[in-house]
């Protein structure tokens, strides 16, 4: 009798990667199949990038040059650049391995005023983290669920066609990108006029705990947290993207320009439940975030983790853990027998780079799952090069130098180089 072990389960066992790395999306058009479409491409699962047009004009691309016939022409970076200010909505929530039902509401978490143009979601937890979703197939029916309501949620803003959510049609916002990795998923939509404008998308997934899957849940270990953190940040490479060189095609999380961190990272309050309780009907965040976990703000003050990232200020109470559909806090409730849960803030988001300022820090008050979804909004500035600008001035300069050409060159004319990337 032979006896054969499916491959996804033989994968897990020995951590061997894919040689792909795949995504979910709409296809071009902004339109939906069942299912979605496949892409062979490598967004770390809790991490977003910007680009920096700037920065690409202004370092070895500099070395480029565009040759026109007889003649080199200066173009300066900041002509031909615009800058534009998006408004992004990153969010992450932890949904303990609920799967959820179709009258689910989203819209008290996700209608903001304005709208953004780009939403970013983040979820653990979206299957039970048993022996069979860890070691075995992995199951994706709940991040359809999860999608399907998004999908209607995001195309169903105040004012809008509520008809323009059915699939098949476009629709406001497009699904530009969604990675499962067991309990893990992320989620990346935008507005639909912005769908030609993001390109070379890129997935890259870094396993941490059993086998790279059953993530770390132990309570005051906050040396095994910094750990996970500094092998994602040191393990995490990302494909080269075609037609750019080599020094400009960012391979590691750090080499991007504007990087925002999401997830449920599992800090913890070093107080006792009744310290930490007392502190939050006092709604004391300073002195509840002065012992953060022994904390995640003291070890980045150390320069243990997250050295030189940012976090806005909490103004809310801590995230985890609530009783099932319920506004108190699990300790309240216990049995003599469990183990006493003090609330934290476990849920986290936090950003490193320029161009990137956050105009609100808050938390859902949703009762679907024993953790409060946390959000922010940022506006985030993107540099892009004007084609438009580049073309107006190649021409512009190209006609002087047709006239300086006719001059002989003992008047002391000479001609100019051209820079650009």
């Amino acid at each position: 009798m032979k006896l054969s072990w499916p491959k996804t389960l033989v994968k897990k066992w020995f951590n061997i990667k894919s040689k792909a790395e795949e995504f979910q999306a709409d296809d071009d058009s902004c339109h939906y199949a069942a299912g979605g479409r496949e892409r062979d491409t490598e967004v770390s699962n809790a991490v977003l990038f910007f680009p920096d047009a700037t920065e690409r004009l202004s370092k070895k691309g500099s070395d480029r040059r565009v040759r026109r016939s007889r003649s080199k022409i200066d173009i300066d970076a900041a002509q031909v650049t615009e800058v534009n200010n998006y408004r992004v909505f990153v969010a992450t929530w932890n949904v303990a391995g609920k799967s959820p039902p179709s009258n689910l509401s989203l819209d008290d978490w996700l209608h903001t005023s304005p709208p953004a143009d780009i939403y970013v979601l983040g979820f653990q937890e979206i299957v039970p983290l048993n022996a069979g979703n860890v070691l075995g197939t992995e199951d994706n029916g709940p991040a359809r669920k999860w999608l399907a309501l998004i999908r209607k949620t995001l195309n169903t803003l105040p004012g809008e066609d509520r008809e323009r959510a059915n699939y098949g049609q476009s629709s406001r916002y497009c699904l530009v990108a969604s990675k499962q990795m067991v309990g893990i998923f992320l989620t990346v939509w935008v507005r639909s006029n912005l769908r030609d404008d993001v390109k070379n998308m890129k997935v890259s997934c870094v396993g941490r705990g059993l086998m790279g899957y059953l993530g770390n849940k132990k309570e005051g270990d906050e040396l095994r947290r910094n750990s996970d953190v500094m092998e994602i940040l040191r393990k995490t490479r990302f494909p080269r993207v075609q037609g750019m060189g080599d020094d400009n095609s960012p391979q590691t999380i750090l080499d991007h320009d504007r990087i925002i961190w999401l997830g449920d990272l599992n800090y913890r309050i070093a107080l006792s439940y009744r310290s930490v309780k007392a502190l939050v009907e006092m709604r004391n965040w300073r002195l509840l975030l002065e012992n953060d976990q022994a904390c995640l703000r003291m070890e980045q003050r150390l320069g243990r983790v997250f050295e030189g990232w940012h976090e806005g200020r909490i103004y809310f109470p801590p995230t985890y853990k609530y009783s099932n559909n319920s506004d108190r806090y699990a300790g309240d409730d216990r049995h003599q027998k469990e183990k006493r849960r003090t609330p934290a803030w476990c849920d986290r988001i936090l950003w490193n780079g320029r161009g990137l300022n956050q105009l609100s820090y808050v938390r859902g008050e949703s009762k679907f799952s024993d953790h409060r979804p946390v959000y922010s909004i940022f506006l985030a500035e993107v540099e892009s090069i004007n084609h438009g600008r580049i073309k107006k001035s190649i021409s512009c300069s190209s006609s002087r130098i047709e006239v300086e050409e006719l001059l002989p060159h003992s008047h002391g004319y000479s001609y100019t180089q051209l820079n650009y990337f």
